[in-house]
């Protein structure tokens, strides 16, 4: 059934021609049709047979989700433009990648990483170009893209794909064994879930269930929408009253008997929830989740979860977590700049989202309408209190300091001294901060100011 909607869907695509041909249809971009002459001049997609390479760099993305929200609906209108993935080996860097492919299109979050590689194209002259509106983007997601160059050439580096909210997968079949109510549609506090949590972190059978996983640190300052590094100086930024709330609602979380397993396991992920099936609550971003659990669920592997808001702290109930921007970019190297960005215009076009959020995606544009048929494609969504996703108003992501990706690790390391070693949270602040410190003065000169 789930192939059956998917060519449903690309059938209603291709039949919005009205029978031009392919290169002369009508585009779901405003503005795309206007002539030659208003738009200067450039080759327009379908007019010629076609291959676009397409790179995904640090953010999840299924094949299953790239077939059917970027591949197979282009390839449905323009018969004659195939888009190819490249999938490099799991532990090939962005670096080493860019360095032997030159992807036309790249689907990422726009780290400082990859800006500092020169992939990225300047779509601002292509926005012009091709009369793209970019007031029917949201806010939220725009608005992180702009930041990121603010006072630093106002470049344009991507257009929004997705909106990467967070929310709480539950397994119901963890809360039928313990005889604990699950999560209902209301918000929780952090307070609460721990309430929960407590019931449900036991060892039994020789299993090891733990009640709540919050993605550690970095996860959980996604409440506050906390930036890790001063975005003057590049001094670390998490000696402050706000991540002392975090530290401390993070050292709670691991005292709870039971959180550590007898091996010394404390940092539970995505496949403990998944595979091994021992997490009862985990907050965690809705892409980073649905389409693995998809693909799961076609390998023949399903069990009983769902979906409720995520919980935050008491005084900041109504928001959810930082939002993180999927988005789509131009290589800078690619030589079909024009064709390419006529691509994201169809991503992004009306239909191109309603594709992505009936399959699990929350829209990049502002169209409420979409959120109605949120899911409605995917199977793995079916059943799922799937209204749960847009309850509460996510915030905006944080402007990340070029130095941010180099230095994440030492909360990692400061998440593991309060979990394994016993340190205390002013000591664990303490310990980060210098440490922080000291890979910034050796990334000034290794990177640059």
């Amino acid at each position: 059934m789930y192939f059956i909607g998917i060519i449903v869907v690309l059938v209603l695509l291709t039949g919005c021609s009205g029978g031009q041909q392919s290169g002369q249809e009508e585009s779901l971009n405003p503005g795309a049709n206007a002539s030659s002459s208003q738009l200067g001049e450039f080759k327009k997609l379908g007019d010629e047979p076609l291959t676009l390479s397409f790179y995904v760099s640090g953010v999840t993305f299924t094949d299953v989700e790239f077939e059917t929200m970027i591949a197979g609906p282009i390839h449905a209108k323009y018969p004659n433009v195939n888009i190819e993935r490249i999938t490099p080996a799991a532990d090939t860097t962005p670096e080493e990648v860019l360095s032997t492919h030159v992807p036309d299109i790249i689907f990422s979050s726009v780290s400082q990483r990859l800006v500092r590689t020169g992939v990225f194209e300047d779509l601002t002259g292509l926005i012009k170009k091709h009369q793209f509106d970019e007031s029917r983007l949201k806010p939220i997601a725009y608005n992180y893209i702009k930041e990121i160059t603010k006072g630093k050439g106002d470049q344009i580096y991507a257009l929004p794909f997705n909106v990467n909210q967070h929310i709480l997968y539950y397994n119901k079949d963890i809360f039928d064994k313990f005889g604990v109510a699950y999560p209902t549609d209301e918000q929780m506090t952090w307070d609460e879930a721990l309430d929960l949590a407590k019931q449900l972190t036991r060892t039994e059978n020789g299993t090891n269930y733990v009640g709540l996983v919050v993605d550690n640190l970095t996860g959980l300052a996604k409440s506050l929408g906390l930036p890790y590094l001063d975005r003057e100086t590049g001094q670390a930024a998490i000696d402050t009253a706000d991540w002392v709330r975090v530290f401390e609602k993070l050292k709670e979380i691991y005292e709870i008997p039971g959180y550590i397993a007898q091996d010394g396991t404390w940092n539970w992920n995505r496949d403990h929830f998944m595979k091994d099936q021992n997490i009862a609550m985990r907050a965690a971003w809705l892409a980073n989740m649905v389409g693995p659990l998809e693909e799961l669920r076609q390998q023949g592997v399903e069990f009983n979860w769902d979906i409720a808001p995520v919980p935050n702290f008491s005084d900041q109930l109504g928001k959810t977590r930082e939002a993180q921007i999927h988005s789509v970019s131009i290589n800078s190297q690619s030589e079909h700049k024009d064709e390419a960005f006529q691509v994201l215009a169809e991503l992004l076009s009306d239909e191109g989202q309603r594709i992505i959020a009936r399959n699990g995606r929350v829209p990049s544009i502002i169209n409420p309408e979409l959120e109605t048929e949120f899911g409605a494609d995917i199977p793995v969504l079916q059943g799922k209190s799937v209204q749960n996703v847009f309850i509460g108003e996510p915030i905006q992501e944080h402007y990340q300091h070029p130095f941010e990706p180099e230095i994440s690790v030492r909360l990692t390391e400061a998440a593991e001294d309060m979990a394994i070693n016993g340190l205390d949270v002013n000591s664990a602040i303490r310990k980060a901060t210098e440490a922080i410190n000291r890979d910034v003065e050796t990334l000034k000169t290794t990177i640059g100011q």
